[in-house]
């Protein structure tokens, strides 16, 4: 059964936790993102924003390995249930997270990556004087879909790259809004398919991950309200051949699960 909530009720979900207007093409936000953070902030706002955004990580990966991924489990308190959007490949659902809208709105109806034209979650921060960054591995869509925006973007050839830049940001704390994304488990399911040795070891290397920005954020970002996230775009399943796929409507490839955890600042 497909999960009842659709990944395009994050975005507004962002935005609300910010305290910045939605993207204008943003669905309403997700009601239960919007009152955790009500609840662990006391009806303040995030000042900064951290999320972490594995790719392919499955619902149902999630709840069969809950052991390969108890760093996040551990450090997280929201559990959100989302269906995300078809065609459920990395462009299109990523398009619709930070949008806030449907692929056919977006513009990005199947794997290619141009630059998203519709307004974005970035655009609104930016709009707002936020000053957000997306560190990526070049290439991968979150590099690409996004740009030519007034904003920071740090680009590299590996996910080791990709992560010690997120520190190095961390400790600046120089952005309101930091994204992160790690497509390792998706590049080594793909060849080795969605439960293989190789595949979830990727898996537990993004709970680590998780795990040690949350610790730099808890010591760095003591005096600021944050809101984190470990965020996947789609799920996936195995085909012929051993090799792991995704992008069909089904409810392995469109049940997702975020995990969220809100700090209030210490005065």
């Amino acid at each position: 059964m497909k999960n009842e909530h659709s990944l395009d009720t994050l975005c507004a979900a962002l935005s609300y936790a910010m305290g910045v207007d939605a993207p204008e093409n943003a669905a309403e936000p997700s009601n239960a993102l919007c009152a955790y953070i009500d609840e662990k902030l006391g009806g303040e706002k995030a000042d900064r924003v951290f999320m972490y955004n594995p790719d392919a990580v499955a619902q149902w990966i999630y709840e069969k390995y809950p052991q390969l991924m108890k760093e996040v489990i551990a450090r997280t308190e929201l559990k959100v249930l989302f269906c995300t959007v078809m065609p459920s490949v990395t462009p299109v659902c990523f398009g619709t997270m930070y949008t806030g809208a449907q692929p056919e709105v977006h513009g990005i109806r199947s794997y290619t990556k141009p630059v998203i034209r519709i307004d974005t979650l970035f655009d609104a921060l930016i709009r707002a004087g936020k000053k957000p960054a997306i560190v990526s591995t070049a290439g991968d869509s979150l590099s690409m879909i996004f740009l030519e925006r007034e904003m920071d973007y740090y680009l590299y050839k590996t996910v080791e790259e990709v992560n010690a830049k997120a520190a190095e940001l961390i400790l600046e704390d120089r952005h309101d809004f930091i994204l992160v994304y790690n497509g390792n488990y998706d590049t080594v399911m793909h060849k080795f398919g969605t439960e293989s040795v190789e595949a979830l070891g990727e898996l537990r290397a993004n709970s680590e991950a998780y795990a040690m920005f949350d610790a730099m954020i808890a010591e760095h970002w003591k005096h600021h309200n944050v809101l984190e996230g470990f965020a996947m775009d789609h799920g996936c399943h195995d085909i012929d051949g051993g090799c792991g796929s995704h992008g069909l409507d089904m409810d392995e490839d469109l049940n997702i699960v975020h995990l969220y955890n809100c700090r209030e600042a210490e005065i």
